[in-house]
């Protein structure tokens, strides 16, 4: 007799796990990080299993088509399963980070640079700066890598607004160089 109840348990328990697999769905995670305002890709993308009754408001693999080629509204990390409110207007600046403007002319930044784009912010020498002033940085240092948020039209002086994301003590720095003595250089997301 305990023999049998022993088996009709293992029975019992295998059906309850073949069910609660069986509801499984796949569900589409980062499989780089991405930062606000980049536009998804099929190579941002992966599917994870993961359980139909989570209770998350995530976006199911099988709906992969009505997320990409959408901009995101804030930086996530690789891993991250993604929830339908990561997309729609930048919720910027997250939590520790900060946006300057910084005013840019022609030849001080790439002219395709879009938001998205990660850059090296470099202090150079300013027109009309004396020598020495010139050779020096700010107390601060630099560069900063920072994350574009914005692209600006060009205005009448051909100078052009590029906000950009970066820490919070390093965005009060670049906000305190002198104007026209800073350069974006476009560079791989987390490079230098």
């Amino acid at each position: 007799m305990l023999g049998v109840l022993l088996v009709v348990i293992c029975v019992a328990g295998a059906v309850i796990t073949v069910l609660q697999v069986g509801n499984r769905e796949p569900m589409l995670s980062l499989a780089r990080p991405v930062h606000v305002g980049d536009v998804l890709t099929p190579q941002d993308l992966r599917q994870v299993p993961l359980s139909s009754d989570s209770g998350a408001d995530l976006v199911p693999a099988s709906q992969a088509a009505t997320v990409l080629g959408r901009p995101v509204a804030y930086s996530l990390p690789a891993g991250t399963l993604l929830p339908r409110s990561a997309f729609g207007r930048p919720q910027v600046p997250p939590t520790g980070q900060a946006i300057v403007a910084v005013a840019a002319k022609p030849g001080q930044f790439p002219p395709d640079l879009a938001p998205g784009a990660t850059v090296s912010v470099i202090v150079v020498p300013g027109s009309g700066s004396s020598s020495t002033s010139s050779t020096q940085s700010p107390a601060s240092g630099g560069p900063w890598s920072a994350v574009v948020t914005s692209v600006g039209a060009p205005s009448s002086d051909q100078s052009t607004v590029v906000s950009l994301q970066l820490p919070v003590t390093s965005a009060r720095q670049v906000a305190a160089v002198p104007p026209g003595q800073l350069s974006l250089v476009a560079v791989p997301a987390g490079g230098q």
